[in-house]
């Protein structure tokens, strides 16, 4: 794996590492490396790019597109979308190269840059490491009549919002439920409100009015205090949290408690296979995923398949596997029968769907599963390329394992897309994994202090 590129694309501080020469740069490297490779099909190529409302995202797009332009490549301008939007319209649209300006959950300074193939998939491993090593490469130039032309089609995302309706196949009437959907001042403003109403559901809107600093500012599936503070101020039967592109959802419910990515999972998995739909009786997840997914699907009869963190190695694992739900327990849920990467609105609209065909409340979906006590600790200002190799730290993550047993883990991995090193620790009391996970953290700093 390259330097540049992380577990979810390009991303760094924007006008600082993620630099609009860079980006230009990225998307010259990124046509002509998918050309050679035959990811292009057409003549010429198409290529459709979007972003979030960061005020970043203006001058990145800009950059973006005139690179592919200026590589022969036509460009359709979606303007403020979610990243499975993206990645829907880059196969709806025949496209051959499908680009999102975004930085996820990341606080708004900084911004990203993702890739789609044609069909709406994330680019591999392999591709990523050719369009870095190539990243300065002199590239021939069209000219005249074959630079790439520019259009702009922002009622596209009306197309999006059909998709996702359509998702649920024979109707199924939100009507009667209310739902707080908290956009998180991102991209979903305006798709996620339209595809709950459209099925009927009552919809009370919160951080929904980008205005390109606010994206995850107190708000969203990284801060969701605003959110269960209105699903009990308005009595709602449930609360979805998205984050800044809407490519993952958790929930609440209507008593004000927080519904994570695992629980969804679960939920998911039990009602995919009732209908007969679960492949394999198996689901896909990470190693992050609380132990309780795991307890509670092997009791009803379900195969939870483990990946490395990065929702791409859970969509790799399913597609290997053939297997058509998978996800994370921060709220990335990959649908595969409807999309080729998480989609927190799409997740929303079959959370809200199998409570109204269920008969039950979101409460007592959740209650399949019992959470383990859990505790992640984010350790910054470290080395984390020595996480893996420092004597010390694995001794002492040893250690803990011995004293935790059979009846709790331990994670330790460095950040694919931030500089720390995550310490998770699950255990039978939050006391205990409180106590090992502040343990390690002390270590993981004294041992690869920079």
């Amino acid at each position: 794996m390259g330097q540049l590129f992380g577990t979810d694309g390009v991303r760094g501080k924007a006008n600082e590492a993620l630099t609009a020469e860079l980006a230009l740069s990225l998307s010259v490297a990124a046509a002509h490396v998918l050309g050679e490779t035959g990811e292009f099909h057409g003549h010429p190529p198409l290529a459709v790019v979007g972003r979030d409302p960061r005020a970043s995202g203006e001058f990145l797009e800009a950059a973006v597109v005139a690179g592919l332009a200026s590589a022969g490549v036509n460009v359709v301008r979606l303007g403020v979308l979610p990243t499975p939007g993206v990645a829907y319209l880059t196969e709806a649209c025949d496209a051959d190269l499908g680009v999102m300006l975004s930085a996820s959950h990341n606080p708004m300074p900084d911004n990203g840059i993702k890739f789609f193939a044609r069909g709406g998939n994330k680019l591999d491993d392999a591709l990523e490491d050719a369009i870095e090593s190539r990243l300065t490469e002199m590239w021939p130039r069209p000219t005249g009549a074959d630079v790439g032309r520019v259009t702009v089609q922002h009622s596209l995302v009306e197309t999006y919002v059909a998709h996702l309706v359509s998702s649920l196949g024979k109707p199924v009437s939100l009507e009667g439920i209310k739902v707080v959907v908290d956009c998180a001042n991102g991209a979903a403003f305006q798709a996620a409100p339209a595809a709950f109403e459209a099925q009927g559901a009552e919809v009370h809107r919160i951080h929904a009015e980008p205005d390109g600093i606010n994206i995850n500012e107190n708000c969203g599936s990284t801060h969701m205090d605003s959110l269960v503070a209105a699903v009990l101020e308005q009595r709602a039967d449930i609360g979805i949290a998205l984050d800044g592109d809407a490519d993952r959802c958790l929930a609440v419910d209507t008593f004000g408690r927080i519904v994570d990515g695992d629980q969804i999972l679960a939920m998911l998995a039990l009602a995919l296979r009732e209908e007969g739909r679960l492949k394999n009786d198996t689901v896909v997840a990470t190693v992050m995923s609380n132990l309780g997914l795991v307890n509670a699907m092997r009791s009803a009869g379900v195969t939870v398949q483990q990946t490395k963190v990065g929702d791409r190695y859970v969509l790799e694992a399913m597609k290997a596997g053939g297997f058509v739900l998978g996800g994370e327990q921060s709220g990335h849920v990959v649908m595969l029968e409807h999309a080729t990467t998480g989609d927190g609105i799409l997740t929303a609209l079959h959370l809200m769907s199998r409570m109204v065909t269920s008969g039950q409340s979101l409460a007592q979906l959740a209650s399949v599963m019992t959470r383990l006590p859990q505790v992640l600790i984010n350790v910054t200002g470290v080395d984390k390329t020595r996480a893996a190799t420092d004597p010390q730290l694995l001794a002492a993550v040893s250690e803990a394992e011995a004293e935790l047993g059979d009846s709790g883990r331990v994670l330790l991995r460095p950040s694919g897309t931030e500089s720390l090193v995550r310490v998770m620790v699950e255990a039978e009391s939050y006391e205990t994994a409180n106590e090992v996970a502040h343990r390690l953290a002390d270590v993981v700093r004294s041992s690869l202090a920079l």
